[in-house]
């Protein structure tokens, strides 16, 4: 007896929403990406949650069949995180910018990857803010002029994949829609990843961001790292590599744990399970989640 599996295509993961970025925004690509992804897992629209803050970049989850939840500036991962505890079921993907990420959201990023739930973290780094007409983000490289800092930038910048790794982060990755297969590899690969994974999406934009960060010349300058031999399973390695952000366009897995371990989704599942399968009075309903 033979049993029929559904098989997905990109398409099923688009919805009828029309996306209103500017024209020729990175995030086009990064959603069409996403798509490919979700298509090449095969999980079902339904069994998908996607959250995301403000910004440009986090109208994506309206732009999905899946569930979407469309949350306030930088709170997009405690909510996925109370989504996936609450049904550690679901595929849970997050998206959001660099400004909603680690700016206003960037306490916790630690926090999400110390728990280690098994989640996607997608952000879409175009150095700026573009949704509120391009000040500087906390990406925004030193130096940098725009309407809200006629002197230029007087900090140095965020390096994402340096405080990912720093923090622990047991996948890395990044990639650009300047290479749609390896931005929808990479995305796979992190959604496939059992735990935290964080995908860096150098997206620019064509509004606001820099000349130089423009699609064209991201695709001239970007280098894989499977070229370059790199031994994802080395940290130390992917931390020197992440030291040329903003110097060199590296595309690919930086690190992936070769030994990721439980998950806390496998201790929420135990106690779920102990939980239906006792009858507790309300009082005593806390008591399962104690420490045997």
């Amino acid at each position: 007896m033979t049993t029929n599996v559904e098989v997905y295509q990109a398409k099923d993961y688009k919805s009828e929403l029309k996306p209103i970025w500017c024209p020729g925004c990175g995030d086009f690509g990064v959603v069409q990406a996403i798509y490919r992804a979700l298509a090449s897992v095969g999980r079902p629209p339904h069994e998908i949650a996607f959250v995301s803050g403000i910004g440009c970049s986090s109208r994506i989850p309206g732009y999905t069949t899946a569930y979407g939840f469309n949350s306030v500036h930088g709170r997009a991962l405690p909510i996925a995180q109370g989504i996936k505890l609450a049904n550690p079921d679901l595929l849970v993907l997050v998206a959001g910018g660099d400004g909603d990420g680690f700016s206003i959201g960037g306490g916790h990023v630690a926090h999400a990857i110390r728990r280690n739930l098994d989640m996607t973290y997608i952000i879409m780094d175009n150095q700026i803010y573009g949704l509120t007409k391009g000040q500087l983000s906390p990406t925004s490289p030193r130096g940098l002029t725009t309407a809200s800092s006629s002197y230029g930038s007087m900090e140095d910048s965020v390096n994402p994949l340096l405080y990912v790794l720093g923090y622990g982060a047991r996948f890395v990755a990044q990639g650009t829609p300047a290479d749609m297969a390896g931005l929808a590899g990479v995305i796979e690969e992190g959604i496939r990843f059992p735990g935290f994974a964080f995908i860096n999406v150098q997206s620019p934009c064509v509004t606001y961001g820099q000349a130089d960060q423009q699609l064209k010349t991201q695709k001239s300058k970007m280098v894989t790292l499977q070229s370059l031999g790199h031994d994802s399973a080395s940290r130390i390695k992917a931390m020197e590599l992440a030291q040329e952000y903003g110097h060199t366009l590296y595309t690919g897995v930086f690190y992936r744990d070769p030994n990721p371990g439980p998950t806390l989704d496998d201790f929420v599942r135990e106690r779920h399970t102990a939980l239906s399968q006792r009858a507790l009075p309300r009082a005593s309903v806390l008591d399962v989640f104690q420490p045997h």
